[in-house]
This record gives structure tokens, sequence and C-alpha cells, in this order.
């Protein structure tokens, strides 16, 4: 049996190409507004506070990683922020550090923020999947690579972003392995890490043209159809046949973006008898016939 978080990472294909170190001094508040870009966040000393969209604020400690996979709006903020509507200043440092609040007090907080990309072909499924935040604390192996972090980021040594960047990348490995608990909101990982759905899931994964039913994956998971339709909607947070259809709709969003294949060649990969049959799935899933989306994603 393969490493199921082996697989995901391997799925993801996570980077961190860029970030920046940003520090806060009195009453300051930054509202972001995203297009659903994967967001990060390391607290490297000092106190914040988050408030994502959906989620109760969090206020955020010197060790704390925060990871939205898909961010649209949040506001980070001083622990006592200005009143809504007020500006902050945010100035560019000498050094080439981002402060925001009053640039002449010394620092409350520093931060290493910036945006990762998930270079894999399905990051959309699998994003959709993982929690709408990961937020690690206390956590030693974090700790140490906190610290590694901070160090690099502080000094000048080249090369510095190199160095930072495969840091992060590490980061967000054991962020995503924090999610294996049973604690963890339902999602992908959560379902690959469960000794009975994990078998299941890699074979929708590997054999998508397959005629799947629930039945062929109760039985792949050594469970009775009704115990593992109810434990992989609980565990994984969606149907069994919702999630398949998912999965071969993102592997045929990119066969058709490549544009090496015809629609009926795309259809037999992704497990439809008929080109017809699978444009009719395409066009409901995706709003667009399989032609046109071909046509304008290239």
């Amino acid at each position: 049996m393969s490493d199921p978080m082996a697989e995901i990472v391997a799925l993801l294909q996570p980077s961190a190409p860029r970030s920046k170190l940003v520090s806060g001094a009195g009453k300051w508040a930054v509202h972001r507004s995203e297009e659903g870009q994967p967001f990060y966040c390391v607290v490297i000393e000092g106190t914040c506070r988050l408030a994502a969209e959906g989620k109760e604020p969090l206020t955020l400690e010197a060790g704390d990683f925060v990871l939205i996979p898909a961010a649209f709006d949040f506001k980070v903020s001083s622990l006592d922020p200005p009143q809504e509507g007020s500006t902050a200043a945010h100035t560019k440092l000498l050094n080439g550090d981002f402060r925001h609040g009053d640039p002449e007090a010394p620092a409350d907080v520093r931060l290493l923020v910036g945006h990762c990309i998930f270079a894999s072909p399905n990051a959309e499924l699998l994003v959709s999947l993982l929690p709408d935040l990961v937020h690690v604390r206390g956590e030693p192996r974090f700790s140490v690579l906190v610290e590694l972090v901070r160090d690099e980021s502080v000094e000048q040594r080249s090369p510095r972003e190199f160095v930072v960047s495969r840091l992060l990348e590490i980061l967000f490995v054991e962020a995503l392995r924090s999610v294996e608990t049973s604690a963890a909101a339902p999602g992908l990982l959560r379902g690959l890490v469960d000794e009975r759905l994990g078998g299941a899931l890699r074979q929708m994964h590997e054999k998508p043209s397959e005629a799947w039913t629930v039945a062929d994956l109760a039985k792949e998971a050594g469970l009775s159809r009704s115990s593992f339709f109810e434990r992989f909607s609980r565990t994984v947070g969606t149907a069994p046949m919702d999630y398949l259809l998912r999965w071969r709709m993102a592997l045929a969003k990119d066969l058709l973006r490549r544009g090496a294949v015809t629609v009926a060649q795309v259809a037999q990969r992704v497990g439809y008898r008929s080109s017809s049959t699978f444009s009719v799935a395409f066009a409901r899933h995706v709003g667009l016939p399989p032609t046109q989306f071909a046509r304008e994603r290239r």
C-alpha cells in the first residue's frame, strides 16, 4: 500500500514562490479579497488576529501556521483593531519589509505571509476537499521549522528566497499532516488515511475509467454497501458517486486543456461509454460543453 500523505502531496504539488516579511505596531488592519488563491501566514513573533469569511476570529501566536487553501475574504489585524472604515499606514521599510500601523514604533508582531501554488492540474478538486482553514499550534516539529524560517527571513544570506521557499513547502506538508486526526474536518485527507476508505479512494483515482458502483467500492473497502456509503459521506464530506464525478470532471478538464485527445477519447478515459453522455454530464457540471471548454482554455 502506498503512503496516503505522499499521494496527496504529489497530487497537489505545493510550492511557495512568493513571500514577504510583515510587521505590525499599534492599531492596524489589512483586509484582503482574493480570487481563491492559497494563502499562508507564519507568526514569527508576537500576536495578531485573523478573521476569515465564515469562521470565528482566531488569535494567532508566535509559532502558529495558518493555511487557507482557497482564500476569498479575510482580515489580519492587531488584537485591538482600528474602527471599521478607518485607515492605518502601510509602509515599506528601508530593509524591504512591510509595516502595518505605526512605522516608528517597535513591532508588536512579525509575520511571514504570501501565496502558495498548487501546481496539480486537479488542484481545484483537491482544494475543494481540504479544510477551509488549517491552523497549527504547539507542534514541536513546527516550532523547529518556524524558527528556521525566522532565521532565514531575518538574515540576508544568499539564496534566502530559495531556502525560505523550500522550508515553507515542508511547512505545508506538516500542516496537511495535522489534518489527519479524527478531529479534523471531513475531506480527502481523512478519507485517504481511513483504513477502509483509503483503498477505495485509490482505486477511483487510479482507474477512473472503470464502471464503478457503490457496491463495487464497498467491496474494495470490505464494508457493506450502506456502511460504506455512510462512512464515506461522513469522512470525505461528499457521497461516493459525487466524489467520483468530481474527480472524473477534473481529469476531463485537464485532458481537454491539453488538446491532444478528442472528446470521445476523453469520455472513454473518464468512464463514459459515449461522447454524448459525457458531453451532457460535463456541461451540467462545468457549465460549458467540452468542445467549447477546450477551445476557450487553449
